[in-house]
């Protein structure tokens, strides 16, 4: 290991003095660190140059790292310093130790399956993205309702006439597409849940789907003509009548270390009281 990026979230407090004492920490052993200081709205920068990129912030501070490391197999060590900490899973006082376990390659890590989204216009790619959580597709004023088919292989699935749709990635199950009622998948599956939202039909359920397969999203003509399309709630673009958002996993997967099935389902039972039994 040489050279280090710690991305500080601005926005919480302590995040500055703790990326002070992990950068003489890494200093005492010869690895250079960088700091890169995050305030929710960071245009997205290739994070090549680095062996692991540390993040001290919330989830939302792991999504932003994931979209700049997945292309180089840079992994990310993620700090705890948000509300729920599902995927920023290390907490604050245990980073010395977890950190030491990692530079002796003695740390557990899972791999997480992300998503490529593209926007097809008259057939050819207007824009592209990638995503660990989530992309949604949907109104951009509250209260009206959109109208999309999906196909899933070329194979039609539903017409949908609703407030949009979520299509999210296993890691991002437990994020919006868990409020608006999808299921809560096992973050190392590799799977796409699409969680329908305020659906006209009764009829319309979430649906989990082999990654493996391509989700083409195909925006009809109707009244409401201003579409956004948001991915992990923090990169946007507007969508048009007729336009087609091609959805399908990225070849490579991010790596978080530190990261394991007994730390995610310990935040089930302590974030969101999914325990089984009365809450004591």
């Amino acid at each position: 290991m040489k050279k280090v990026l710690i991305i500080i979230n601005v926005s919480k407090d302590d995040s500055m003095a703790l990326a002070t004492q992990i950068s003489l920490f890494l200093k005492e052993r010869n690895i250079e660190s960088d700091f890169l200081s995050y305030d929710g709205f960071c245009d997205d920068t290739p994070f090549n140059d680095y062996d692991f990129v540390i993040t001290l912030g919330g989830d939302g501070t792991v999504l932003y790292a994931a979209r700049n490391c997945v292309a180089y197999d840079v992994p990310i060590f993620s700090v705890n310093f948000g509300k729920f900490g599902f995927i920023a899973s290390i907490q604050q006082s245990e980073w010395k130790q977890a950190l030491l376990s990692f530079l002796d390659g003695k740390a557990p890590f899972q791999e997480r399956c992300m998503l490529n989204v593209s926007v097809l216009r008259n057939e050819e790619t207007v824009s592209d993205f990638v995503g660990l959580n989530d992309v949604v597709i949907g109104p951009k004023t509250l209260g009206h309702t959109a109208e999309l088919v999906v196909k899933y292989n070329d194979v039609h699935l539903c017409k949908l006439v609703s407030d949009g749709v979520i299509i999210s990635t296993p890691t991002g199950s437990t994020a919006y597409s868990s409020s608006a009622g999808g299921p809560i998948v096992d973050p190392v599956l590799d799977a796409f849940v699409m969680t329908p939202m305020n659906s006209f039909s009764l009829s319309s359920r979430p649906i989990v789907l082999s990654s493996n397969g391509i989700m083409d999203v195909f925006v009809q003509p109707c009244r409401t003509k201003e579409l956004s399309l948001i991915i992990d709630g923090q990169e946007m673009d507007s969508l048009r009548p007729s336009d087609c958002v091609r959805i399908k996993k990225v070849e490579k997967k991010i790596k978080l270390i530190c990261s394991t099935e007994e730390k995610f389902y310990n935040a089930l039972r302590s974030k969101l009281n999914w325990r089984g039994e009365p809450y004591a």
